[in-house]
């Protein structure tokens, strides 16, 4: 069981970041967060990027900050979004900014990929959802583009990746974060070295692979003097924020679903051996990495990505709401005025998204939201139908009764949506810690650090540590008529 320990946990999401620092402390787990900053898109160009040298100067912040509170640091980890990525060419150098997964050049690319490998055999390989905005179509844009940059590429490194290399010196794909890519091959548990080939990508750029808890190295001696921190270990924590947040979900068996909610909701279980057949590729169902060598068995679905471009389309027509506000305008709104699918693909792109909730409803015979409200209850009865949708599948596929689901993240906040995902799935929702990322990137430190033996041990912490709060569902005969609204919305496969 845990001893007295800190750790810094740099929690990276596409809206905002923050550093948190965890202490340990006889079986418990506090956080503080000591920096939050922003996060979101450049737009240059036509172009969307990220700003990667002023988010790890944001990192360098928090360090600093957190060395300031006295003490020793046991270790820091990174945690971030799936799929982006940096390339480094000669000498190590930054090619370029990184883009953002939301970025247009991917439109048509999985249609090029199916031309040159068949759908089924990519699944087959990958075991991974189909997504544009995965790392695969992202490479295949840059080649059919002849970018000079993909050709004169050295290495690859997805986000966490590129910045525990900056802090460390060391080169490294961290597993979890891997598998979001669609150039990993779970089965094999390395890179899809043959599809890659099929597909004409490069391969010499990809890294080793490393596990969730590998100790990189000590921080690096100019960071460590420009931040006061010392030589802390940079640990490869669970590096992708989804598998940060599992590990932390508090669950003591395993006849639950969990939701990492937040500006993606990524909704499935844990499972030891991939699931790659006909009736998860046709669910569009994917096969992400977890701690201990498990996978999750997943769906990634919209998540309150909607209501935050919603908040940013009205502020820049001058109406300036809270996401309380709308959340009480929302339950306020008449039930089920209007039903949409929030993983239609026109909803994907950064815009307008109460327009075009307007042209999804006017599209599909049904009336259009009239208030904002209105637009906000929306989505979140359209996240929760889909939610239900998703448990029934992860019922299907697994053979494993589900009987409880887990709302973890800053989604879980969204009291109206915790309720609506209980009414719709017929079953109790438990929702919390809302800092299970930073919590699950401690965790998984720690036990690099030999001080929790377990996955196990780890969640028991978190349910000693934190408040939860249940849900129980209610009118479910008005959510069973909405969810056969729903399903008539909704495609049978990735194919339709």
């Amino acid at each position: 069981m845990a001893k007295t320990a800190d750790f810094l946990a740099l929690d990276l999401g596409a809206e905002s970041g923050r550093g948190i620092v965890g202490s340990l402390d006889a079986g418990r787990l506090t956080l503080e967060v000591v920096h939050r900053f922003a996060n979101g898109p450049t737009r240059v160009g036509g172009s969307l990027y990220w700003d990667a040298l002023r988010l790890f100067d944001e990192i360098k912040r928090a360090l600093a900050l957190a060395a300031k509170r006295g003490g020793v640091l046991s270790g820091l980890g990174i945690d971030a979004w799936g799929v982006d990525y940096g390339l480094l060419g000669r000498g190590d150098v930054l090619l370029g900014s990184p883009y953002h997964y939301r970025d247009s050049r991917t439109d048509g690319m999985m249609e090029e990929a199916f031309s040159r490998v068949p759908q089924p055999e990519i699944f087959e390989r990958t075991g991974t959802q189909f997504m544009q905005i995965n790392t695969i179509y992202q490479l295949l844009a840059m080649s059919i583009q002849e970018s000079p940059l993909l050709q004169v590429a050295e290495m690859l490194l997805l986000m966490p990746d590129l910045f525990s290399f900056w802090l460390s010196g060391v080169k490294a794909a961290e597993f979890t974060i891997a598998t979001t890519t669609q150039c990993y091959d779970p089965r094999a548990r390395d890179w899809a070295w043959g599809l890659m080939e099929k597909l004409g990508l490069p391969t010499t750029i990809l890294p080793k692979i490393v596990p969730p808890g590998a100790v990189l190295g000590p921080l690096l001696p100019d960071v460590a003097e420009e931040t006061g921190a010392g030589r802390v270990p940079v640990i490869a924590t669970a590096a992708h924020d989804t598998a940060a947040a599992v590990a932390a979900v508090p669950s003591a068996g395993d006849s639950y679903a969990f939701i990492s909610s937040g500006t993606w909701s990524l909704m499935g279980v844990e499972v030891k051996e991939p699931i790659i057949n006909e009736a998860a590729r046709e669910a569009n169902f994917t096969n992400e990495g977890g701690v201990e060598g498990t996978f999750r068995f997943l769906k990634n679905i919209a998540g309150l990505w909607l209501v935050q471009e919603s908040k940013r389309t009205w502020a820049k027509k001058g109406v300036q709401l809270s996401y309380d506000q709308m959340a009480e305008m929302a339950a306020e709104a008449q039930p089920f005025k209007c039903i949409i699918d929030p993983d239609h693909p026109r909803f994907l792109l950064p815009g307008d998204v109460p327009a075009r909730i307007g042209e999804y409803c006017k599209t599909t015979g049904q009336a259009q939201p009239q208030t904002r409200g209105e637009a906000v209850r929306t989505v979140l009865e359209g996240l929760a139908l889909r939610y239900r949708w998703t448990i029934d599948r992860l019922e299907e596929l697994t053979g494993r009764p589900l009987d409880t689901i887990h709302i973890v993240g800053g989604g879980c906040q969204n009291r109206l949506l915790c309720q609506f995902t209980a009414d719709a799935a017929g079953r109790p929702v438990i929702a919390g810690p809302v800092e299970a990322t930073a919590a699950g990137n401690v965790l998984v430190q720690a036990m690099a650090a030999g001080l929790i033996g377990s996955l196990a041990d780890a969640r028991e912490i978190v349910r000693n540590s934190f408040g939860l709060e249940r849900y129980e569902p209610r009118d479910t005969a008005a959510w069973q008529d909405a969810y056969g609204r729903f399903q008539a919305l909704v495609p049978t496969s990735p194919d339709s």
